[in-house]
């Protein structure tokens, strides 16, 4: 696989199985699901699929008939023992994408088929090969505008040793105690991958201190002998799978979530340009999603499903806007309540003025009353009446000069020459 350094790498990876498990391997290799929770897989494309070994039924009934038909043995086996394998032959998408594609993959994973018969000891053995070219690569696809496929091999077969049963003492025949009565292929998953001696450049064990032998995981076994499978086939563009990783240890689950992982540091390191600018684009509009940010934009905002959960996500983008309006509306919301506070005051008020006023008017309407009860018009008339009759007087007090017996002369002849 590739770790970023433009490395094309093999992977071989075996899965141990049980009788339990090998219900779904079987619905998954073989497209038997209605759906799948890998969103990747595309249906449409299922017929692309090849099949180097086709299964002739399904993976149980092919066992119980090689039991029956005694090409394997379950010979003291306990109830929940690994009586299946399967091994997946790997490299990473951009190897097939940078030689062709589909094409090269079936020539390639052809090869890796024959492989397979070797490491599992003849095709006898082999309930299933089949190489997906179903599954999109979905960090590829992405990154280069069009789809790009995760090519892949998958081979199930019933693990088997050859195992020697020896005459035992209860033989009637003395003479053929310890000697081999039969010759039994042993359906064993632990003696199929037991670690092997590590040899030297001339053939002999690699000893440790203590004169016991280095031993070599079987499993890096299996990595060496599909590599050297590969090269040999003529494939000398690829590389071993690093050693010392522990991706063969890992379920397919975990394994693939480790490779699209590794996979999105490659495309990664490819786009770097690329996603340094949207990064920038990003900040900027983050920047402006704080100054300009509005109700109606939070409320377009689209969670996604997350599969097979209650749960939704959001582009970091929305859930920062959110985010900033739900502390927004928090703030807002407590201004509101002690505006509703000064409101409900300002209303207890008015309702008290709007009391006082209406005492106030009433008041006046008992004045306008009292006003109207004076005969307004009438005094009027009287007092008009007595200002004719002052005249008068003061006329005839003109007339005989009598103002000096009322000491008012002087006032009155300047109130007339004010007048004048």
């Amino acid at each position: 696989m590739a770790r970023n350094d433009g490395i094309d790498r093999t992977s071989a990876r075996n899965v141990n199985l049980t009788a339990t498990k090998i219900g779904n391997t079987q619905r998954h290799n073989e497209r038997e699901k209605e759906s799948y929770t890998n969103p990747d897989i595309m249906p449409e494309r299922t017929p692309q699929n090849i099949h180097f070994k086709k299964p002739t039924a399904g993976y149980a009934e092919m066992f119980a008939q090689m039991e029956q038909d005694g090409i394997i043995s379950t010979r003291g086996l306990k109830s929940n023992a690994n009586l299946y394998g399967e091994l997946i032959f790997d490299v990473n998408s951009a190897y097939f994408y940078n030689h062709g594609g589909y094409e090269f993959a079936k020539r390639f994973y052809e090869d890796a088929y024959k492989a397979a018969i070797e490491i599992v000891g003849g095709e006898q053995y082999i309930l299933s090969a089949v190489m997906h070219a179903d599954e999109r690569n979905h960090a590829m696809s992405e990154a280069l505008g069009q789809d790009v496929f995760h090519y892949h091999l998958h081979v199930v077969y019933v693990p088997i040793v050859e195992k020697q049963i020896l005459c035992s003492k209860r033989c009637k025949d003395k003479s053929l105690v310890g000697t081999v009565k039969e010759t039994i292929m042993q359906v064993s998953s632990s003696k199929k991958w037991l670690s092997k001696p590590a040899l030297d450049e001339q053939g002999a064990p690699i000893l440790q201190k203590n004169g016991k032998p280095v031993l070599r995981k079987s499993y890096s076994v299996l990595q060496d002998d599909f590599f050297r499978a590969m090269r040999n086939a003529g494939y000398t563009d690829v590389e071993r799978g690093e050693r010392g990783r522990s991706e063969e240890h890992l379920s397919v689950t975990q394994f693939k979530v480790m490779k699209e992982q590794e996979r999105l540091t490659e495309l990664t390191a490819q786009t770097a340009q690329k996603s340094q600018e949207a990064a920038a684009l990003d900040q900027k509009i983050e920047r402006v999603q704080k100054q300009q940010l509005a109700v109606e934009r939070v409320e377009k905002i689209e969670p996604k499903s997350v599969p097979l959960s209650s749960k939704v996500m959001l582009d970091r983008s929305e859930y920062e806007s959110l985010a900033t309006a739900a502390k927004k509306y928090v703030i807002q919301e407590k201004k509101e309540r002690h505006l509703q506070k000064l409101l409900d005051a300002a209303d207890q008020m008015i309702s008290k003025l709007e009391r006082k006023i209406a005492e106030l008017m009433s008041e006046l309407a008992k004045y306008k009353s009292v006003r109207g009860k004076l005969h307004i018009n009438e005094l009027e008339q009287e007092n008009a009446k007595l200002r004719d009759k002052l005249r008068s007087y003061e006329t005839v007090l003109d007339r005989h000069d009598l103002w000096h017996l009322f000491g008012r002369k002087q006032t009155k002849t300047a109130t007339r020459e004010e007048s004048r």
